[in-house]
């Protein structure tokens, strides 16, 4: 994608099958009109009702807070700010752009993992997943992972079929590209941040769904994941958090006070909001402060408890839109390299969102993942914004007739 200063004006350059080059588009089909607002717009009401739940979950937390009540509030907002000029520079840039630079990307976010096991990592609730900058601030690399095995996948996935050479990836290619998304997986793995690791497992699978890649693949990797989730509990390489965890989950009965208070304080808070909720600031268990992490992990609680089935309800949906427009784009995509980028989007949003609102149910276990757009969080931010710009770019540049 291009840009051009005449009257004032981006435009983009798409290709016309007809004429075999690319064409300057119109005033009238400028880049503007060809994002996807549904899904914009819809991100971005996601964004703002978080910050709104966010204010409410800490604006009486002073241990948190340090008594300035707006603070959590201002920073979702400068995230949110910061996460739209991510979007808009991958969209400036476009998505083709951008797989050239893959390489780059992804030794960049190998090192960053690979710092956070350094002196330089931090522990935050038990994971060793943060990377502690200058400033007091902190970055988490896994969510920066989850954009580099997307587009490095998709380059290798979608090489020689995009180049005509083949209908779909062939065992070889197949191999490499699990081969990249292995590496970085194995550094997550080791922090430890299974929650990372598991949505990890969601776009590998989803990418190479939609790769075209033959089914014993698909079926060796579910395999694959379940034989490597019973070694990981026989040879006990998982932490004792994360072991109280599952046991909570299998068991929510299992000692209220200690490991499953978090998924018996988030089920009263749901629970009791009912159809309407018992008003924005009214929720007993948010201002009574009962549900710990409740401006990230457990964001859902506020929305469930302050504006009941309706306000949860809406969040829902307006996560199914983002993910029926993201679909769309998946869909119409001209080129396989585009249509796997989506997809890996789609399988990130759609597993994560699913297992943060699940955790809040109880029907799925904690796992310390944020809802996108939604929970507060720098990194987390940034990383679902730029994939936002992705699948944008991915719309505005689709071929279209001269």
């Amino acid at each position: 994608m291009t840009s051009s200063s005449a009257a004032g004006r981006f435009t983009v350059r798409r290709y016309s099958p007809e004429r075999g080059a690319w064409g300057k588009l119109t005033a009238r089909d400028s880049v503007l009109r060809r994002l996807d607002w549904v899904m914009l717009l819809s991100a971005m009401a996601l964004s703002l009702i978080g910050a709104v739940l966010v204010f409410s979950a800490t604006r009486n937390r002073t241990e948190l807070n340090h008594g300035d009540e707006y603070g959590f509030l201002l920073r979702h907002l400068l995230n949110t700010g910061i996460g739209l000029a991510l979007a808009a520079g991958a969209i400036w840039l476009g998505h083709r752009t951008l797989r050239g630079a893959v390489p780059i990307l992804y030794g960049l976010s190998l090192l960053l993992a690979l710092l956070v096991l350094t002196p330089l990592g931090a522990t935050i609730n038990g994971s060793r997943s943060w990377l502690a900058i200058p400033g007091g601030l902190s970055l988490q690399p896994a969510e920066f992972a989850k954009i580099t095995i997307t587009l490095g996948m998709a380059v290798i996935l979608a090489g020689r079929v995009d180049a005509g050479d083949r209908p779909h990836p062939d065992h070889r290619t197949v191999v490499q590209a699990l081969g990249l998304a292995a590496v970085p997986v194995a550094i997550i793995m080791l922090m430890p941040d299974l929650g990372s690791v598991m949505v990890l497992g969601a776009i590998i699978l989803g990418v190479l769904l939609a790769s075209g890649a033959s089914n014993r693949w698909i079926l060796g990797l579910l395999g694959t994941g379940v034989i490597g989730c019973v070694a990981v509990w026989q040879l006990g390489l998982l932490d004792d958090y994360q072991i109280a965890r599952f046991a909570a989950f299998a068991n929510p009965s299992l000692d209220p006070a200690g490991v499953g208070y978090n998924t018996n304080q988030a089920r009263i808070a749901i629970g009791g909001g009912g159809l309407t909720g018992s008003g924005l600031f009214q929720g007993s268990q948010t201002t009574g402060q009962f549900v710990p992490e409740q401006q990230t992990d457990f964001i859902f609680t506020v929305a469930g408890e302050e504006l009941g089935f309706l306000g949860a309800g809406l969040i829902i949906f307006l996560l199914g839109v983002v993910l029926w427009r993201a679909c769309r784009i998946a869909r119409e995509a001209s080129e396989l390299y585009s249509t796997i980028v989506a997809a890996g989007c789609i399988a990130w949003f759609s597993f994560q969102a699913f297992e943060n609102i699940g955790m809040t149910l109880g029907i799925m276990p904690v796992t310390g993942l944020p809802l996108p757009f939604v929970s507060y969080g720098g990194t987390s931010m940034f990383a679902v914004w730029i994939a936002i710009g992705l699948l944008q770019s991915i719309h505005a540049q689709r071929p279209v007739s001269a």
